[in-house]
């Protein structure tokens, strides 16, 4: 017992460097980042605006007969159809443009929009035949028709996708996850109905209407491709810079025969 007594302090010595010692860190697991969205900063933001105009002759519209769907032909009194794939305003401009930035906006993402974007059936045609979103925002695909018709996208990035949508059917909704400009609609029970949706990463683009003009807002400043399609004509393209707060006026001119 003295013995043992007189070994103790010794041992209490000998445990000190391991009471001392501290416990080897545990590895934490990596959590993956969030999407960090940009935030355009509203102080120093730009507008871009301009007009698509057309030069030349205007060409005839092709006639589209519809008797093959009687309900169809009665939805347009049993008339042929003037189908407007290169739509010429009265001024002289043109409608159904997709204007959108094409370069310049790397590196940066943003939310998609809460909004819903529709396209509608309607008069056995697709209205609006041009539209744009953003990859994650929703479409809407309705029917006003009393006859079924079916909307098939032809997707090459995204993916394609086909649906039959019967009279009074209740609404559908999709979403594209990848930019692709354009996206050709068509309806595989009516060959004469068709659409083009052009989806961005971000919402700088445009349609034009009636009047051809389009406007881009809340644009960061910065150096630009602007970029303006039309199903016939073409793609046309312009370098821009938005100065801190500035207004940019660009116009591009399609030409006809």
């Amino acid at each position: 017992m003295v013995r043992l007594l007189r070994l103790l302090p010794w041992l209490l010595i000998a445990l000190l460097p391991a009471c001392n010692r501290s416990a080897a860190p545990v590895p934490v697991e990596a959590v993956p980042a969030k999407p960090g969205y940009f935030q355009v900063d509203a102080a120093t933001a730009g507008i871009i605006t301009g007009t698509i105009r057309f030069s030349g002759v205007k060409p005839a519209a092709a006639l589209i007969d519809m008797d093959q769907d009687a309900d169809c032909a009665k939805l347009h009194q049993n008339r042929p159809v003037p189908d407007e794939a290169v739509a010429v305003n009265r001024n002289g401009t043109l409608r159904n443009v997709f204007v959108y930035l094409k370069s310049g906006l790397e590196g940066k993402a943003f939310a998609p929009p809460a909004a819903t974007v529709t396209i509608d059936q309607k008069g056995c045609w697709f209205a609006p035949r041009v539209l744009g979103l953003q990859t994650g925002q929703t479409l809407t695909v309705t029917n006003s028709d009393p006859v079924t018709h079916n909307i098939h996208p032809l997707a090459q990035v995204n993916r394609e996708w086909n649906h039959s949508q019967a009279p009074e059917e209740a609404p559908f909704t999709r979403k594209f996850l990848s930019a692709e400009v354009m996206v050709r609609v068509k309806c595989n029970v009516h060959r004469w109905m068709r659409a083009w949706i052009g989806v961005l990463d971000h919402p700088y683009f445009a349609v034009t209407g009636p009047d051809g003009k389009f406007e881009l807002r809340n644009v960061p400043p910065g150096t630009y491709t602007l970029a303006a399609w039309q199903e016939k004509l073409g793609t046309q393209e312009q370098t821009l810079t938005v100065t801190p707060s500035g207004k940019v006026t660009a116009a591009f001119v399609f030409q006809g025969e």
